[in-house]
């Protein structure tokens, strides 16, 4: 069976001539470069008569662009006919008519393989259709993920060096602080509402009822301007704001990397003692805490999750024993029908909303995730490698940890569409866009820096 775009022996080889100039000197002329590299490839074109390649009519050229960058009209053109299947084989006068860039050059031959389409330079002797080509092609790859490896060593130790000494690498600023030349200089009306949330949560111990209170007084996230001139609105303060600030070394005068904390040029909001005593309830009687959270949870997956047997809605429910309360998911055929009908019946809550949480895992470790989330753009000012974000990502389960339920619940509902139990186990249906939702509702969460976790809520 030929692969999709893969020519068989009774249908033509489509051929698309890419053509580049990087100055527009003498494109008005009569016979100019762009002409000599077209004529050289339709000649090679008709070389190959043999083997039924055809030359396509559409004219794929660039007059007055570099080939140091891919942002070019005909180029694109170029990369949307591949995708849509329109071309089998491209063809170039030399290879630097394509991209300048080794970086570049791998990622549009990469383009080209996944849709099955070869690449032919002219005068080179470039050619993916034969074995020696695809031989060369991988031995220039090669030195692209060499160059990627390099390039991303000398940005992290870049960023190590500059936290070292106490520098602000980049990224979104935080409440308290605003962001001027690279440097963290101290917002005095925001700073205030800092310090009232750190000495709110020592006479409250709980950052629910903190939540609610910021809440109610309509106090918001940080508002910021980009780079770009986009402003960036802040959202109202809820319970992960709150670990995420309360958890913050930034606000001690710190700068964290990795597992490390260096004393950081930006003046402290807060000082040791506090510090010391807000850490103090975060860790206190944890385990308790956590316990009590998991009964009190109200059911995540209500109005998702179905019988996969009889394909009925499963309603959440409990039951108590010994003292201790024990969630469910009940069929709501369970009490119409004896138990041959449908075993499935009711099954344990917490097995399977961890089900449903280990499922999330394994996307956010999928390439394409961490690859979407390294180019969101403050993470790029953060100057952060796809490893980075790989590390900061596996932290979203603290994350959960200490988001109200009713946000977990729109987090799994926006990333799934249906979550069917039966008696093999549990399968997932996603929605066809809910990736990108996912990462919308992560990207606030992905932008913070990292901080150890000591604790959860108090309350």
């Amino acid at each position: 069976m030929n692969k999709p775009n893969q020519p068989d022996n009774h249908h033509p080889v489509r051929c698309a001539i890419y053509c580049r100039k990087s100055t527009d000197e003498n494109l008005d002329s009569e016979f100019n470069s762009l002409d000599a590299q077209r004529e050289a490839g339709e000649n090679f074109i008709a070389s190959q008569k043999a083997e039924r390649w055809l030359c396509l009519p559409d004219r794929y050229e660039d007059g007055g662009f570099s080939g140091g960058n891919m942002d070019r009209p005909a180029l694109k053109r170029l990369m949307d006919d591949v995708k849509a299947g329109k071309i089998d084989t491209v063809v170039v006068y030399k290879i630097d008519r394509l991209s300048r860039s080794l970086l570049d050059f791998a990622e549009i031959i990469g383009t080209f393989d996944r849709h099955n389409v070869t690449f032919v330079s002219v005068t080179q002797q470039f050619n993916t259709t034969t074995s020696m080509g695809r031989l060369t092609l991988n031995i220039l790859l090669s030195f692209a993920q060499f160059e990627r490896e390099i390039i991303g060593e000398r940005i992290r130790d870049k960023i190590a060096m500059q936290k070292k000494r106490g520098m602000q690498t980049g990224g979104s600023p935080i409440l308290g602080y605003d962001l001027v030349d690279g440097r963290l200089i101290v917002n005095e009306p925001e700073a205030k509402t800092v310090r009232t949330i750190f000495t709110r949560f020592l006479e409250l111990g709980s950052a629910t009822k903190l939540a609610k209170e910021l809440q109610a007084q309509g106090v918001t996230s940080k508002s910021w301007t980009t780079a770009k001139g986009i402003l960036r609105k802040g959202r109202p303060i809820n319970k992960a704001h709150i670990y995420r600030m309360l958890n913050n070394p930034k606000y001690l005068g710190k700068v964290p990397h990795k597992d490390q904390l260096y004393d950081g040029e930006h003046p402290a909001l807060i000082d040791q003692e506090t510090w010391d005593k807000v850490h103090a309830i975060l860790s206190t009687n944890s385990r308790e805490r956590a316990a009590e959270t998991r009964v009190t949870t109200p059911s995540m997956l209500k109005g998702i999750i179905r019988c996969g047997h009889c394909g009925c809605s499963m309603r959440p429910g409990w039951t108590k024993k010994n003292g201790k309360k024990y969630r469910y998911y009940i069929c709501i055929n369970m009490d119409k029908h004896p138990k041959e009908v449908c075993p499935v019946r009711r099954i344990s809550a917490a097995k399977a909303e961890e089900a449903v949480m280990q499922q999330i895992r394994i996307i956010l470790q999928r390439p394409e995730i961490i690859a979407h989330t390294a180019r969101i753009e403050a993470i790029l000012a953060e100057n952060l490698t796809e490893g980075d974000v790989r590390h900061y990502i596996r932290k979203i389960e603290t994350v959960w940890e200490h988001l109200f339920p009713a946000e977990k619940a729109r987090i799994i509902k926006l990333l799934f569409e249906s979550i069917s139990v039966g008696p093999s186990g549990i399968d997932m249906i996603m929605h066809a866009d809910g990736l990108g939702g996912l990462m919308t509702e992560l990207t606030d969460i992905s932008t913070q820096s990292p901080v150890p976790q000591t604790g959860k809520e108090a309350s």
